[in-house]
């Protein structure tokens, strides 16, 4: 995969403050970033599952949301701490996001393949801090962690 720039640095740095804000919240430390081809964030968004009860309020799709309405998402790079579930991957996809920094994907590894297909580039990271959010948080809380991946009982 290709290497990271200062600007894709600073883009998973907001998105690692994203989750940190969620786990402050009682939520699931994940977090994304949208970056514009300047470099300037764009939108930022948590994992909000735990804090509205919308088990669609991943952090990606939060941080989609926040973007709002646009016609540059083909320019747009995603950060974000974890890698994208199926539905977060979809909607990279639908929105034809071309690049997206994921911070691990040790822990979980969403549809990666979805979005390889799609010919979106990934720059997977293994960042020690994502790692450690998520380790920490698979630790404390296994049960919340289950239920968000909809691992069955």
């Amino acid at each position: 995969m290709n290497q990271l720039t200062d600007t894709d640095q600073r883009a998973l740095d907001a998105a690692i403050a994203q989750a940190q804000k969620s786990r402050r919240e009682g939520g699931i430390p994940i977090g994304a970033a949208l970056m514009d081809s300047t470099g300037t964030i764009v939108a930022l968004g948590h994992n909000l599952r735990v804090q509205t009860g919308d088990p669609t309020a991943h952090a990606e799709t939060v941080c989609i949301r926040n973007a709002g309405r646009r016609r540059d998402w083909h320019t747009l790079t995603m950060a974000t701490t974890l890698s994208p579930c199926a539905m977060c991957s979809g909607t990279a996809v639908l929105h034809q996001i071309p690049r997206i920094i994921i911070g691990e994907n040790k822990s979980f590894q969403g549809r990666e393949d979805w979005l390889l297909s799609a010919n979106i580039e990934l720059i997977v990271l293994e960042d020690e801090r994502c790692i450690a959010l998520m380790n920490q948080f698979m630790t404390d809380h296994p049960d919340l962690w289950d239920e968000d991946i909809g691992v069955p009982e």
